[in-house]
């Protein structure tokens, strides 16, 4: 076994992973919000016809996933 100083700093370092996990999944998920943002504004403005829906289905997914762990 380790030493309590070699634990706490495993634990240290984990925290420190989980953090930047933690931090790039809130950036990414605003990435994907204003990319949704973006499609709607260009599907009402008539920039985008139904036929490129799955793009947007594709966002949905990703911010769905990215979200899962916030339970």
């Amino acid at each position: 076994m380790g030493t309590s100083n070699e634990h706490d700093t495993l634990l240290q370092h984990e925290l420190a992973v989980m953090e930047g996990i933690l931090e790039s999944k809130a950036q990414y998920r605003k990435i994907i919000k204003a990319s949704i943002a973006k499609w709607v504004k260009d599907f009402q403005d008539g920039r985008i016809e139904f036929r490129t829906v799955d793009d947007l289905k594709k966002l949905i997914e990703i911010d769905i996933e990215l979200q899962k762990d916030d339970f």
